[in-house]
């Protein structure tokens, strides 16, 4: 997907978990492309992959709705998530990474510094962080040697923020956007000790507590969802 057309999928993913997309409502690429100032060809892409990821409904032949979800099943799909990638890294880690995957991850490592190194960031820092992201979890599932990781977690991924590439950004506070990702950085960094030592355990309970960092988006669905009954009301 082009940078704009990421732009854009983070931006309506951001409008659902933030409750300005509500549970249940229809969206139209017209009035979204219109909101975002951007033409209609990435909206329907990103609409596309939000269905994939279990954000949004076909409903009839063209439209999309939002679909109903709660704190409960977001908590529960990154919990999943959360098992599978700690059963990765502690296989990876009791087999050994080869020199080429540990050359990967540090990569991932040292081009995060260089974004949060600076004290803050903007929307492209976090698009790259989300790129690098993405190459570091590959890296680890891959290091596994066991496929079923790869296949469960692809299932997971069809449910609302399961996916590590399910990145949605407040570009309103961007500075605890930086404390957040700098924090799972630092969690990175934690990682990749523990798969270098080769110690299993450790490197399993650090992925599974790194998934944990996803739990923001249950927290701030079920706050968006509060609001929303109150405006109701």
């Amino acid at each position: 997907m082009s940078k704009p057309g990421q732009r854009v999928l983070v931006a309506v993913r951001q409008m659902i978990a933030a409750g300005e997309l509500a549970a249940g409502e229809r969206v139209f690429e017209t009035v979204v492309a219109e909101a975002l100032g951007v033409s209609r060809t990435p909206v329907r892409i990103a609409f596309r992959t939000l269905e994939q990821e279990g954000l949004l409904v076909q409903h009839g032949a063209r439209g999309y709705q939002v679909r109903r979800v709660n704190a409960q099943d977001i908590a529960g799909a990154v919990e999943v998530r959360g098992v599978l990638e700690g059963l990765a890294a502690r296989q990876a880690a009791e087999q050994g990474l080869s020199a080429e995957q540990l050359e990967g991850l540090r990569v991932c490592l040292v081009e995060g510094d260089e974004l949060f190194d600076k004290g803050h960031v903007t929307e492209d820092d976090l698009q790259l962080y989300h790129d690098l992201n993405m190459r570091f979890h590959q890296i680890i599932v891959q290091a596994s040697g066991n496929p079923a990781i790869a296949e469960a977690l692809a299932r997971n991924d069809h449910l609302p923020f399961a996916s590590v590439t399910a990145l949605a950004v407040d570009c309103q506070d961007l500075k605890a956007e930086y404390r957040r990702f700098n924090y799972a950085h630092m969690q990175h960094h934690s990682i990749v000790d523990a798969l270098a030592s080769r110690q299993g355990a450790r490197a399993e309970a650090l992925m599974r507590e790194h998934a944990n960092a996803t739990l923001r988006y249950a927290q701030v669905f079920e706050a968006a969802s509060e609001r929303m009954k109150v405006l109701r009301a």
